[in-house]
């Protein structure tokens, strides 16, 4: 009888062990799609404060000076 009781408990907790690693992976992918959303929206805003530089967020590049050479003797 015990082994029954066993079995069956362990049973249940492997299906709420499953449903919690499926919901772990709905939350994560919904966090993620909210952070590039936000990435997005603040890469449009950096942009347009900043005038005409492209100053981006997360993992785009990050280009001040407008290409201009600031080296020794450019009179800057």
């Amino acid at each position: 009888m015990g082994a029954i009781v066993s079995a069956i408990g362990g049973a249940i907790e492997a299906i709420i062990s499953a449903i919690a690693s499926v919901l772990m992976i709905i939350v994560s992918t919904i966090v993620t799609i909210i952070v590039t959303i936000f990435d997005i929206i603040f890469d449009i805003i950096c942009c347009n404060c900043f005038g005409g530089r492209t100053r981006r967020t997360g993992s785009h590049r990050y280009n001040f000076g407008g290409g201009r050479s600031r080296g020794i003797g450019s009179g800057i």
